[in-house]
């Protein structure tokens, strides 16, 4: 069966070293990395390093002047994908927003970071998903999210960070 694989960062906030960490350990076996802002300049410096490296990125709260989309959506492999900082969703107030706007999108996931906490459950099918924060958590644990993809399926979990 043939398996995808989303990995998604959020909130690196010039932690390069912590990024390059995530991708390496992951760039053998990923079709696609997310990167839910703050910081761009990352993302910038992870392209450089990696040109083939299949990542894509929205602006978030810390990324002034970024011409970057604030809301994206992709698809891979049987899952349409909203994913955003979540500022501009309100995130910090909960979900709801978010959660209608990928339904409304046709979406079954959606990705927010911006309050560095991670999060992850499935809603009425939807999964939503906060990666947390590699490099400064505010719930104590360096994390990331993993989306696998497969014909019967999709999970979405949180990986914390050794």
């Amino acid at each position: 069966m043939d398996t995808r694989r989303i990995v998604v960062i959020s909130d690196t906030h010039k932690d390069f070293f912590t990024l390059r960490k995530i991708v390496e350990r992951h760039r053998q076996d990923t079709d696609l990395f997310l990167h839910l802002g703050d910081v761009e300049e990352d993302v910038r410096k992870i392209r450089a390093l990696y040109p083939d490296l299949p990542i894509r990125s929205v602006r978030g709260n810390c990324d002034f002047g970024s011409k970057s989309k604030p809301v994206d959506i992709v698809e891979l492999g049987g899952a349409r994908v909203l994913f955003c900082h979540g500022h501009t969703m309100f995130v910090g107030a909960g979900t709801e927003y978010l959660e209608n706007a990928a339904r409304e999108a046709g979406c079954n996931v959606a990705l927010f970071g911006h309050t560095h906490v991670s999060y992850c459950r499935y809603k009425d099918g939807l999964y939503i998903m906060n990666p947390g924060s590699p490099s400064s958590p505010r719930d104590g644990k360096p994390s990331y999210g993993i989306i696998d993809i497969a014909g019967n399926g999709l999970l979405a979990y949180v990986v914390q960070l050794k």
